[in-house]
């Protein structure tokens, strides 16, 4: 049997990129069907709108307010999802999540199957 044991004070947190002011911490390596990750959006961060033509998300909102805007166009459908929401997106849907809140948003994001699709970026929504 083979597993692994993320402690929350042994999670190691970096910036997503260079200069992003969202922080992630990586669980996919020790997966092999799927990926997942913790997010920390601090107050203000928005993550880049996109949609994935193979993978299927979870988005599990551990504490803060996650702002999802979902759709194409000038006007896509937005949520506030409250801790303990859960939130599944099929591929192929075009998503950009934000913490529009003034508390740090905490996330668990889980995809499957782990291969990266070719992403397709949109111009954010303010």
């Amino acid at each position: 049997m083979a597993y692994t044991v993320f402690h929350a004070a042994d999670l190691d947190w970096h910036p997503r990129h260079e200069g992003d002011p969202r922080l992630v911490s990586e669980l996919s390596d020790s997966m092999t069907r799927s990926r997942a990750n913790l997010y920390r959006y601090p107050p203000g961060a928005v993550g880049r709108r996109h949609s994935d033509p193979v993978q299927e998300e979870v988005f599990v909102v551990l504490d803060g307010t996650l702002t999802i805007h979902m759709g194409e166009g000038d006007a896509p459908e937005r949520d506030e999802l409250e801790r303990g929401s859960v939130l599944i997106v099929q591929p192929g849907t075009v998503l950009q999540l934000s913490n529009r809140g003034t508390d740090e948003l905490r996330l668990f994001v889980y995809g499957a199957p782990p291969e990266h699709g070719e992403a397709t970026f949109y111009p954010a929504v303010e």
